[in-house]
């Protein structure tokens, strides 16, 4: 009987070396008057020697296109790198690169204690050969994997504030809460029909095929209404791979849903003498109840779905909860 080919976990490549991060940060502050405080910044950082994982035995296309039997996932017969007795096996080596940059900016301001405002804004970028080990990198040309971070997040503005509530009926009372509006973060583009007849399979590191979808000419068309029901992007100018080439889709180059948010609590310290007090509070998490499509996995990439471009998840409904602490 024939033997199977060897496939392997991934292994260490002897020639790797240390990872290492540069970090630099260049800070102003601004005081303006005597209760406000702004802060401007410019933080940055890349990273180099980073751990990726690479196939070393991928499916030779034209050769699999010649031979009968030989097709998607079943390109053994015509793999290269470690050669026809080997399976799909992939190597992790210290290539990998990225970068971040942004711009921070802050702003603090105080009542005394009767109120508290902290506002801040990011605009920033991050970009990656893979964002975690389950992204292969192409074997053939590095560089078409340098593409925006899965966790990339173009805008993000956030504010917190206090407030003590003024008036005898309200006095003790006091509302506090936290508004955040952000961008999505990318949809991550794939096709797991193996279709290019490179063999990057699966194997418990590296949960996705190197392979991305086939993309045309035409507009992204973004939408920023998901509640339309309509798909988050332009899905006709995708599709699955052409049987013997790597799909051209970047691995990720737009973003999903953003999230606008807002977070209250109200509450009251009771005094009940000298020693002992007792503080009541009420929290309201997305008190608007504002459906938010949002989060990593919120709207399909995989060309191959059903549901490929539409959104398939969304972040918690409103959940309020009531709490009370007693201090003696």
């Amino acid at each position: 009987a024939a033997a199977s080919p060897i496939s392997a976990d991934p292994y260490f490549d002897p020639h790797n070396s240390v990872p290492y991060t540069e970090n630099y940060m260049l800070s102003l502050q601004r005081q303006i008057g005597t209760n406000a405080l702004l802060t401007v910044s410019y933080v940055g950082n890349q990273g180099h020697h980073i751990l990726v994982l690479v196939p070393t035995n991928t499916g030779n296309a034209a050769l699999c296109l010649s031979l009968p039997g030989c097709g998607p996932f079943a390109e053994n017969g015509a793999r290269q790198g470690l050669g026809p007795n080997y399976g799909p096996v992939t190597a992790q080596k210290s290539i990998g690169n990225s970068n971040f940059n942004a711009l921070e900016a802050n702003f603090r301001f105080a009542m005394g204690k009767r109120a508290t405002l902290l506002l801040g804004y990011t605009w920033s970028k991050s970009i990656d050969d893979a964002s975690n080990l389950g992204e292969q990198i192409n074997p053939f040309n590095d560089r078409l994997n340098r593409v925006i971070s899965s966790w990339d997040m173009p805008h993000n503005f956030v504010a917190t504030y206090h407030v003590a509530l003024p008036g005898r009926v309200l006095d003790g009372w006091s509302l506090s809460g936290t508004t955040r509006l952000s961008s999505g973060f990318p949809v991550t583009l794939f096709d797991d029909s193996d279709r290019s007849l490179l063999g990057t399979l699966g194997n418990g590191v590296n949960n996705q095929l190197l392979d991305t979808p086939q993309m045309f000419a035409g507009p992204l068309q973004i939408n920023t209404n998901p509640r339309n029901g309509q798909p988050a992007f332009n899905t006709s100018i995708f599709a699955p791979e052409t049987l013997g080439v790597l799909g051209n889709a970047p691995r990720r180059s737009f973003h999903g849903p953003g999230i606008l948010n807002f977070d209250m609590e109200l509450s009251k310290n009771f005094r009940l003498g000298e020693t002992r007090s007792i503080d009541f509070r009420i929290e309201a998490f997305n008190v608007f109840n504002h459906a938010q499509f949002y989060g990593p996995a919120s709207v399909d990439g995989e060309v191959n779905d059903a549901n490929f471009g539409h959104v398939v998840s969304a972040a918690a409904p409103r959940l309020m909860q009531a709490a009370v602490k007693i201090h003696f």
